[in-house]
C-alpha cells in the first residue's frame, strides 16, 4: 500500500486584519486558559488576528511584497472601520473563538482582498463555498472531543464584547511551524 502524499503545495501566505494590545493580551490569556484545561496549543504560534483571506499557496515565482503590492493596488486605503467582538462561539468542537460583529465592511475588505490576490496570482486561492465569518481564533484542532460545550460555557461567561479599529490589512508568511506577521499595510476610515 503507497503512503498518501500531499498534492497540494505548501500553504505560504494568509491574509488578516491584526487586533490591538488590549485584545491580543485578552484572547492569548483565553488561549492559555484552554492550554491549562485542556492541552490545546494548536494556533498559539500565530499571531491573535481576524483571518481575511484563507492560507494559500503563493506561486515560487512570486515574493510577499508582490503579495503586498497586490493589496495596495486592489484594496482602497480608506477601507478601515470599528468592528465589535461578540463573546464567545464555536464552529462545532473543531473550533472555539471570539465572535466578531458580522458588518458589511467585512465582506467588502474580505472581497477586495481576494479581488486583488486573484487578478495578481490566478489559480492561488481557492473558492470558498461557505459565508465569510469573522471570528478570531482561541482554539482549534486539537479540542478534545466534547470540551467544546463546557469551555464555551466558562468563556462566554467572561463577556468579551469590546470596539476595535480594523486599521490594517496583514500578509501573513508561513515560518517553520507557525505564521508571522511579514507586512501590515495601514487602512484608514472613509
Amino acid at each position: 500500500m503507497n503512503p498518501k502524499k500531499n498534492v497540494f503545495p505548501q500553504q505560504t501566505h494568509f491574509i488578516g486584519v491584526l487586533l490591538p494590545d488590549n485584545l491580543t493580551r485578552a484572547v492569548e490569556e483565553y488561549r492559555r486558559y484552554m492550554n491549562r484545561t485542556y492541552g490545546c496549543r494548536s494556533g498559539h504560534a500565530t499571531p491573535v488576528h481576524v483571518t481575511l483571506v484563507p492560507p494559500f499557496a503563493l506561486p515560487r515565482d512570486y515574493t510577499t511584497a508582490d503579495v503586498v503590492e497586490a493589496l495596495l493596488r486592489g484594496v482602497p486605503q480608506d477601507s478601515g472601520f470599528s468592528a465589535r467582538t461578540e463573546n464567545f462561539d464555536a464552529f462545532g468542537d473543531r473550533t472555539l473563538f471570539a465572535a466578531v460583529r458580522p458588518a458589511p465592511e467585512w465582506n467588502r475588505l474580505k472581497n477586495a482582498a481576494e479581488t486583488a490576490l486573484r487578478g495578481a496570482f490566478p489559480g492561488c486561492l481557492r473558492k470558498d463555498p461557505r459565508p465569510f465569518h469573522p471570528h478570531i481564533t482561541v482554539a482549534n484542532r486539537d479540542i478534545p472531543p466534547g470540551a467544546s460545550t463546557a469551555a464555551l460555557r466558562v468563556l462566554s461567561g467572561k463577556k468579551f464584547e469590546e470596539d476595535f479599529p480594523v486599521d490594517n490589512m496583514t500578509v501573513f508568511v508561513r515560518k517553520g511551524g507557525g505564521w508571522e506577521a511579514a507586512q501590515a499595510i495601514r487602512l484608514d476610515p472613509p
